[in-house]
């Protein structure tokens, strides 16, 4: 039942719109925190990335500068490492540790990591119901509100089987993004890129990053308890 134009259901995302704000100021704060902390050795965040690659045997992935904060990322499809100018120029703390975190990635991917290789498979097909998702749901949903309830629930269930597939993905980015970051740290402190008095600073960006994907997920899973409440109703 709605009363006048609102919807109760939009109470089940407040709490994840909430958190998920949390964790973008979060990652903001210990970002600008520590981008202006600077790493003992001085070190880039390209040359902190290809020190970790070449130790791993990853000398053939190539490490190229994008525009853009915090637009760092690994393309396993070509193979190839891309980091923002403030990353792949900067000697700041920040800096290294999300190169390292890419290159835990690149390290995944070398080492057919079952989660990465899980992801990367299902990702093209996210792309496509993630987009169609919604629009299946509103006119499943109009049409049950027709009369007409074989071919609106066929609509919305398809709707969503496609959004769990949606929550399936976030909930598989998860341990991918954190196994990332224990990578990241673990490289950084063998191969002496940062001391042991850096890597609060290190973990302390890392953590914040990983808990945006968590805000994600939550997020996901609060829409999805959300349609099939607008479901239930009918």
């Amino acid at each position: 039942m709605y009363f006048g134009m609102f919807d109760p259901t939009i109470v089940v995302l407040i709490p994840a719109i909430i958190f998920a704000l949390y964790a973008q100021s979060k990652v903001k704060h210990a970002y600008s925190k520590y981008l202006r902390v600077g790493n003992k050795r001085g070190i880039t965040g390209r040359q902190a990335a290809r020190m970790i690659l070449d130790a791993n045997g990853l000398g053939y992935v190539p490490i190229e500068m994008v525009a853009g904060t915090l637009t760092d990322h690994y393309d396993p499809k070509n193979d190839v490492m891309r980091l923002s100018s403030q990353v792949y120029n900067g000697t700041s703390i920040a800096s290294v540790s999300i190169a390292a975190h890419e290159s835990g990635h690149a390290i995944q991917d070398g080492t057919a990591y079952g989660f990465l290789k899980f992801r990367n498979a299902i990702a093209p097909v996210v792309s496509i119901v993630s987009t169609a998702s919604w629009p299946l749901l509103i006119i499943g949903l109009f049409i049950i509100w027709q009369g007409n309830l074989s071919t609106g629930n066929f609509i919305f269930n398809l709707g969503v089987i496609f959004f769990i597939t949606v929550v399936l993905f976030h909930t598989v980015t998860l341990p991918v993004e954190i196994n990332a970051s224990r990578r990241a740290v673990k490289q950084l402190l063998d191969l002496g890129i940062i001391d042991a008095g850096e890597v609060r600073g290190a973990k302390k960006v890392l953590s914040a990053a990983a808990m945006t994907y968590v805000a994600a997920l939550a997020t996901a899973v609060a829409n999805l308890v959300r349609i099939l409440l607008l479901r239930g109703r009918d």
